[in-house]
């Protein structure tokens, strides 16, 4: 299981929340769905070296909230936010839609699995050593408070004529353990031989121990308590 379930699939709607939030009834949802996709596709493509770690997306009858988090909210707001107007303008043309932008700061990107991935994949597009590049990104994120880091590359590794696969683990990444505050970064590094896939999942303590156990909390407080063990009759 641990080995081929997504870590964050494995625990939306448990431990952490939905990326998309929203309702809509048959006829609608599929047309919803594939918006949200091009939303998402829309920024990464416009603010590909901004840091953006996740987006997610709320609907309400009025308008779409779209909320981008990133470690550089500069780049993306703009010199007295007129970055952030035009692409409030361009995201109603692609939706037809009336959207706000809200941006979010990642505080500890070194912590952040998606971008941790995103760095690795910019070293090797520059045709840094991929053991170096993946050594020297584990111990920062140990460095920084990470309980526990594992990095998976795949493809032709080191311009190598057969693709394979390189994995390094630190710490410890209890993937089944559905408490643990398991992150999960994956991009592709385009290089000359061709892609590379990378793949990150680092560990952040559990999710009651930690600052955003909101959901956490929800989650646990909605179970049903256990019954109490009948006294017996002997």
């Amino acid at each position: 299981m641990g080995q081929k379930v997504r870590p964050t699939g494995f625990r939306t709607g448990i431990m952490c929340d939905w990326k998309s939030r929203w309702y809509a009834n048959k006829q609608d949802f599929a047309d919803l769905l594939v918006e949200d996709q091009k939303i998402r596709h829309f920024i990464k493509r416009r603010y590909a070296r901004s840091g953006i770690s996740k987006i997610e997306i709320e609907r309400t009858r009025e308008k779409v909230v779209v909320y981008i988090h990133s470690a550089r909210v500069g780049m993306i707001i703009g010199k007295k936010g007129q970055e952030v107007d035009r692409l409030t303008k361009d995201m109603e043309a692609l939706t037809h839609r009336h959207v706000e932008v809200k941006t979010m700061e990642v505080n500890r990107p070194e912590v952040d699995a998606q971008l941790v991935a995103e760095d690795i994949a910019e070293q090797l597009e520059k045709r840094a050593s991929f053991r170096r590049t993946m050594k020297r990104a584990m111990d920062t994120t140990m460095e920084n408070g990470a309980r526990g880091v594992k990095v998976q590359m795949s493809g032709r590794l080191g311009g190598s004529e057969m693709a394979r696969q390189e994995k390094q683990m630190l710490g410890s990444i209890p993937l089944s353990t559905l408490r643990a505050r398991i992150e999960y970064g994956f991009t592709e590094a385009h290089t000359a031989q061709g892609n590379i896939g990378i793949k990150v999942w680092i560990n952040n303590g559990e999710y009651e121990t930690s600052e955003e156990g909101d959901h956490a909390a929800h989650a646990q407080a909605g179970k049903v308590q256990k019954k109490s063990a009948r006294p017996s009759k002997r």
